[in-house]
């Protein structure tokens, strides 16, 4: 398994990178909002050699909007990865799984040479998916033992657990089998 981090403007622009193979950094939220650490987040994780991803915390509605300003947003480069964070907002409402697979077609549609990916918690994708529509991949949280989500889907991306910050495993067997699959 391959470890890695995801970050958000929660978390330093010099967080640790020993020992990883790939990072997710948050780039935006609805329409409005964009990480104020991304660049230099991001700068930390390319210096390190960590394949990079970028993730869009998505709300209901303007769903092609969001995608248009997740994208105009997030670093454009190939092999990089492009997530959709489902979940409950802040608010306690959530996207549909019609917003939820349309948003990922179309981030896919407006970066074609990007990977495009699903996370979830486990009780979304078990209870409130209903397309199992996960794009190129998904990224699962359920915080038990790294590697051994309780799902029976097949996952590219497992967060364990959000402490002291998200770790995650990928399912490759090496860095450069990541970057290959991330390079499409």
């Amino acid at each position: 398994m391959l470890h890695g981090i995801d970050v958000s403007a929660y978390q330093s622009s010099d967080y640790s990178t020993s020992g990883l193979s790939f990072v997710f950094i948050k780039a935006t939220e609805g329409r409005s909002y964009v990480n104020s650490r991304l660049s230099a987040q991001t700068k930390r994780g390319r210096d390190a050699g960590l394949v990079v991803g970028f993730y869009h915390f998505l709300w209901p509605g303007n769903i092609t909007a969001q995608a248009e300003y997740f994208v105009s947003h997030a670093p454009e480069k190939a092999g990089d990865i492009l997530a959709v964070d489902w979940e409950t907002t802040g608010e306690g409402t959530h996207a549909s799984n019609a917003e939820k697979d349309a948003f990922i077609r179309k981030v896919k549609e407006l970066r074609p040479k990007n990977r495009v990916i699903l996370y979830c918690n486990r009780n979304f994708w078990l209870n409130i998916d209903t397309t199992s529509y996960a794009g190129d991949g998904l990224w699962i949280a359920d915080y038990v033992t790294a590697g051994k989500p309780r799902i029976k889907a097949s996952w590219r991306f497992h967060q364990y657990t959000d402490n002291p910050l998200d770790k995650n495993v990928a399912n490759f067997a090496s860095k450069e089998a990541l970057r290959k699959w991330a390079n499409k």
